[in-house]
């Protein structure tokens, strides 16, 4: 089957990856606002049994989502034999028990919503925190890409004497995985409670660790304080300026030039969010996947 790469704006680099890595040609579509604001869309390109790819990430996605879906309806119209969404942030992934009397579980809406236009899914790393699969919330064929393999290889080729740290012990699955896959040493912040606002946080075997480059590493880097507060507890211990890693380059606010500015080395994202930091390539991967997915629909 033939495919066709349609890139939502903002996704143009990550289109250009995945049509290389697919062997397939980009297609032309016009996006864009009517004067009261209402989307107009029109596909320059032929569709007609092909498998149409819809590049965009989700990131800042109410404003992204009704494009989408007409792109994806307006594809069918004209022959597509499917639409198949690489959205490598995926939104609304947060809210996905009620916590407060009134609320909605807006993940699961926004999961039959996406199913309903789309035939497939390929995302990295969704925000899976009570959620045990991506099933659970899209009806439709789905992929989800770990970025873990990709950050480990980064920190091999790029760091010298590395030693990952933990924020917490909630991050220390996650770190270990990270810091096993590129067989270095990591750590986890210790936090010692002497009462409701006396804690004291502290770096074990720091010795061991003051001539080592401390790397950070999270999913989501949006407000950036866990990391900042991180940095600002290293800095105290006497370790080196540190690199932080983050798959998602959400920052909201001021957050990338707040957590710049706390002292650190480098910031470091994969291009799952079009963002000057972006310096991990996952295009190889997901065309993979995207490509495996297909053969499912």
């Amino acid at each position: 089957m033939k495919s066709i790469l349609f890139s939502l704006p903002g996704n143009e680099k990550l289109t250009e990856l995945l049509a290389t890595k697919m062997d397939a040609e980009i297609g032309k579509a016009t996006l864009r606002s009517f004067p009261d604001g209402e989307s107009y869309t029109r596909i320059l390109s032929d569709v007609k049994d092909k498998c149409v790819v819809l590049v965009c990430t989700l990131h800042e996605t109410d404003e992204k989502l009704l494009p989408l879906y007409f792109l994806s309806h307006t594809a069918k119209s004209l022959g597509a034999m499917c639409t198949c969404l690489v959205a490598p942030y995926l939104a609304y992934m947060r809210q996905d028990k009620v916590f407060n009397e009134g609320e909605g579980v807006t993940s699961a809406y926004f999961g039959k919503l996406i199913s309903g236009f789309a035939d497939s899914i390929t995302t990295v790393d969704p925000h899976l925190h009570r959620i045990s699969s991506l099933g659970e919330v899209y009806h439709i064929p789905n992929k989800v890409i770990h970025a873990a393999d990709a950050i480990s290889e980064w920190i091999k080729e790029n760091v010298e004497n590395p030693v990952l740290i933990g924020p917490d012990s909630e991050s220390e699955q996650w770190v270990s995985e990270v810091a096993k896959n590129a067989g270095v040493p990591f750590t986890v912040l210790q936090k010692v409670r002497y009462g409701d606002r006396d804690v004291e946080v502290s770096v074990p075997d720091v010795d061991k660790y003051k001539e080592a480059t401390p790397i950070l590493v999270d999913d989501i880097i949006s407000t950036a304080r866990t990391m900042i507060e991180t940095v600002k507890h290293l800095k105290k211990a006497g370790m080196k300026p540190p690199i932080c890693i983050g798959i998602h380059a959400v920052f909201s606010g001021n957050a990338y030039q707040d957590l710049l500015d706390s002292g650190v080395e480098k910031i470091v994202t994969c291009n799952t969010i079009p963002h000057p930091s972006n310096a991990i390539d996952l295009s190889d991967v997901m065309a993979k996947e995207v490509k495996k997915l297909m053969h499912h629909i």
